[in-house]
């Protein structure tokens, strides 16, 4: 300690300056060591995303509303001036109910209707009316279908007896109503088979997993045509976007999982005014081969928007289809380097791919040749002057670092990423087709993996039309309820356009 002490500087000032030196080596290297941290929590916790998705956010607003709640509720019970203030406010914007809901109406009426004045009679001379949103618990119940049997009295041998109605499972306990139930459960809301079962406990209904995946599977092949049928009219759209994702499998042989993948194919014309109705159809295939987009998009012609992944260039060699990359990787890739730490070259590349987005929402709806006029104006000076300075700051970095990779990896892609320039129908980026994949992934956490090949084949039928009503607005329960029920009903193969989703097929009163 002596020696240490006596090499430090006997003059005050120059000790402070030691210290205040001292100060900002261990700040500097703290910041270091926090933003590997960071770096380190983002690859390992982190969303590949730069984005919370809004279902997250959601979840962290919930708690918050809740403890304000919790906390005006408490104020409001020492002060009632201040509670029949918040309750006439809650009257004032609670805004009227859906018509159709139906009214139970409950009379709260006086006990006495003399007058406490007097004692004359009392007449009503109106009424106060409140209406609250009031909800019965999903209730089972059991549709016995009666067939009466005739005879004749003069022939022995005569018995008459309508029809039996078609069934999707015969001799089984369900109706096709039902079977949608579970079916949009699975997939939709993503409650596994067995947490279903454990639903139908609740309700006296003893329904094995087994039973539920039996519904299931015969619901998934009876829907096949129609599955079928929102593929090829996909193929036919001018433009699509695409994408895929994995999908766990158990592969019983090797007592594990093996990684199949989920292709989703998506249609969103909706922005520059196109008349396709919106569309998503998923296709599972084993691995992740080329000749897999190939063969499920065998017949397409127009342009396709995609990430990075070169599986799908063997369709543009073959001269029909034109790829469209996105911008949205391009922009996640600098976005990890800037959110990392200090980094002016990811963040000057942020700001011009940020006035890209800029233009489009000026532009978002109108018709093609208006969107592609505005570009023209706007964002196409924006991307020349881009490519230069990408390869201006490549040639200045390391070519080892992410930063160089980031810029590699957009002037690799300039060609399909400069396309929206040239075509109105083009979007900036393929968040549409990720945006359908997100319910997958849902599904996916919830239920872990898929039995077999053919249970991931069933979860991308089903997927593909309840996701393809909810972009259309349509309660996907009645949709499959409907179809179902229609097909079992022998709905002709030959018009089977009529139940695609956007058709919005409904039950008739005499089928309900």
């Amino acid at each position: 300690m002596t020696g240490l002490a006596d090499a430090l500087p006997k003059d005050v000032e120059a000790l402070q300056a030691l210290i205040l030196a001292e100060r900002v080596a261990h700040a500097a290297e703290a910041e270091r060591l926090r933003q590997i941290i960071k770096e380190m929590q983002r690859h390992r916790f982190g969303r590949r995303a730069e984005t919370l998705p809004i279902d997250q956010l959601e979840l962290a607003l919930e708690d918050v509303q809740q403890e304000e709640a919790a906390q005006a509720a408490g104020v409001e019970a020492q002060d009632p001036p201040r509670r029949a203030e918040r309750a006439a406010k809650r009257r004032s914007n609670r805004g009227s109910l859906p018509e159709h809901l139906p009214r139970i109406e409950m009379l709260v009426d006086i006990d006495d209707k003399t007058c406490p004045c007097c004692a004359g009679a009392l007449h009503a001379i109106g009424e106060d009316r409140a209406e609250r949103l009031d909800i019965v618990p999903a209730q089972l119940r059991v549709l016995v279908v009666r067939r009466p049997k005739y005879a004749c009295r003069a022939c022995e041998d005569v018995v008459v007896q309508a029809s039996a109605p078609a069934r999707l499972i015969e001799g089984g306990l369900p109706t096709e109503a039902t079977v949608a139930h579970v079916v949009v459960a699975k997939y939709a809301d993503h409650l596994p088979l067995y947490r279903q079962a454990q639903i139908y406990a609740r309700q006296g209904i003893k329904l094995d997993r087994s039973t539920l995946a039996d519904w299931t599977g015969r619901a998934a092949f009876l829907l096949r045509p129609v599955h079928a049928h929102l593929l090829q009219t996909l193929r036919r759209s001018s433009k699509l976007f695409a994408d895929e994702t994995t999908a766990p499998v158990l592969d019983p042989g090797r007592g594990r999982t093996k990684t199949g993948q989920l292709w989703a194919y998506a249609r969103d014309d909706r922005p520059w005014g196109g008349s396709g109705p919106p569309a998503v159809a998923y296709v599972y295939a084993p691995d992740r081969k080329a000749e897999r987009p190939m063969a499920h998009l065998a017949g397409f012609t127009g342009v396709l928007q995609i990430d990075g992944y070169g599986g799908y260039r063997p369709l543009a060699e073959q001269g029909q289809v034109q790829l469209a990359f996105c911008w949205a990787h391009v922009r996640r890739r600098f976005y990890e380097l800037a959110v990392a730490g200090p980094a002016p070259i990811a963040t000057e590349a942020l700001a011009q791919i940020k006035a890209l987005y800029a233009v489009e929402a000026e532009i978002c709806g109108l018709e093609p040749a208006a969107r592609r006029a505005i570009r023209q104006a706007k964002s196409c000076p924006l991307v020349e002057a881009m490519e230069p300075w990408l390869r201006a700051k490549l040639a200045t970095i390391s070519q080892k670092t992410k930063l160089a990779e980031a810029i590699r990896y957009a002037l690799a892609r300039w060609v399909g990423l400069t396309l929206f320039l040239e075509d109105g129908r083009i979007e900036l980026d393929n968040n549409t087709v990720e945006r359908a994949i997100r319910p997958l992934a849902l599904t996916r956490k919830n239920s872990l993996f898929a039995g077999s090949d053919g249970g991931a084949e069933h979860w991308a039928i089903l997927a593909s039309l309840i996701e393809t009503a909810k972009l259309n607005d349509i309660d996907p329960q009645a949709y499959i309820a409907s179809v179902i029920t229609r097909i079992v009903a022998g709905h002709p193969q030959s018009q089977i356009d009529e139940l695609m989703p956007w058709n919005n097929v409904t039950l008739s009163p005499e089928a309900d």
